[in-house]
């Protein structure tokens, strides 16, 4: 299945939160719908995204807003899916570390590097830095 068909799936599914570009090879949705659709991705027969690749963040480069592209694969399907979340300093993302074991240490990573908050994260804490590091080294005005 190709992108434009997942897109498909998704916006008949969670019209109001995915955000979807023909001649773009991600998926940006709302943070707040991410908990809803991380499980819809990982459940559907016709999707069934069991391997959370990656996940990596990124500044946009404004020095308000901060996003995260998450990398998924089906091993049983064999597509490939790239959602992108983007939120401010007040916001957090859902952590899905309760779907995906990756993305424990993933998010605890995108936390230190870029200062992304995940709620719920059950061992939310620094992984790469010391505890009393101040900042965020991959952002741009670090």
């Amino acid at each position: 299945m190709e992108i434009v068909d997942i897109s498909k799936l998704l916006v008949e599914k969670f019209s109001d939160s995915i955000e979807f570009l023909e001649d773009s090879n991600f998926i940006k949705i709302s943070p707040s719908k991410w908990e809803e659709i991380a499980l819809y991705i990982k459940e559907d027969d016709k999707l069934k995204f069991d391997y959370l690749m990656c996940i990596s963040s990124y500044d946009c480069g404004d020095k308000k807003n901060y996003g995260v592209a998450y990398n998924f694969k089906s091993t049983s399907i064999g597509h490939y899916l790239e959602i992108r979340i983007e939120v401010t300093d007040e916001e957090s993302i859902p952590s899905v570390s309760h779907l995906w074991g990756a993305a424990d240490w993933h998010e605890r990573e995108a936390y230190d590097m870029m200062g992304l908050k995940f709620d719920n994260h059950p061992n939310f804490k620094r992984i790469l830095l010391s505890d009393d590091w101040s900042g965020h080294p991959l952002r741009k005005d670090f």
